[in-house]
């Protein structure tokens, strides 16, 4: 659907081999921040669209609801593409999860215990590429990551008296969505706000700006 490693795609380029600085900016917080405030809201939202889907699809094939369950891992993956500092998928997840909680959710405050193992999934990921190679490919993978925490993670809190072919394929589901939706969604979100200008300050609206030549040519 979208190919991988084009030159027109922003969050789909490696930083260069160089050194670049880890240590996060008072611009890398606030942005950070801001967007996972947002995507919080987004958390919020789709527990209204969530229930009708979920509960459709699990009664064809119980666990497959896990399919839906992409959206809560957004927020990682969409600030780590675009801050690419150390924590920024745990902490956007953390916050987006809080602000959820704030809101008031059907799982209560547990949303946070969620948006910390979510977290890691995606930020074990990029921290094994050392938080230099932002391609598509590792951001799906980061985005399956995501998934898969969650999965297993839920299958141990919400579903551990269920019969082990749920079990399955509900993680199974949830890495898929957490490639697609998370994975996918973040990157295809990341190179619209480049597209914006509203990350002139970071690498990949930088790299957008760079390659926007190239690709009227």
């Amino acid at each position: 659907m979208v190919p991988v490693g084009t030159s027109s795609a922003v969050p789909s380029t490696t930083v260069s081999t160089g050194r670049r600085p880890l240590r996060w900016r008072v611009v890398d917080i606030v942005v950070a921040s801001v967007l996972a405030v947002a995507v919080g809201v987004v958390f919020k939202l789709w527990e209204f669209g969530y229930e009708p889907l979920a509960a459709g699809t699990a009664l064809l094939l119980p666990g497959t609801q896990a399919l839906f369950g992409g959206v809560w891992l957004l927020a990682g993956p969409l600030v780590a593409i675009i801050v690419r500092k150390p924590g920024a998928a745990l902490f956007a997840e953390l916050v987006a999860a809080s602000v959820e909680a704030l809101f008031g959710t059907q799982w209560g405050w547990s949303t946070l215990e969620a948006g910390l193992v979510q977290g890691l999934g995606a930020e074990i990921v990029l921290a094994l590429f050392l938080y230099r190679v932002w391609r598509l490919p590792v951001v799906l993978l980061a985005g399956a990551a995501a998934g898969l925490a969650m999965g297993l993670n839920d299958i141990v809190i919400s579903y551990p008296g269920l019969d082990p072919a749920f079990k399955l394929v509900y993680v199974v589901c949830g890495v898929v969505s957490g490639a697609v939706i998370a994975g996918l969604g973040s990157w295809l979100l990341a190179r619209a706000l480049a597209r914006t200008g509203v990350l002139s300050s970071f690498a990949a609206g930088r790299e957008h700006a760079r390659r926007r030549p190239t690709s009227a040519a």
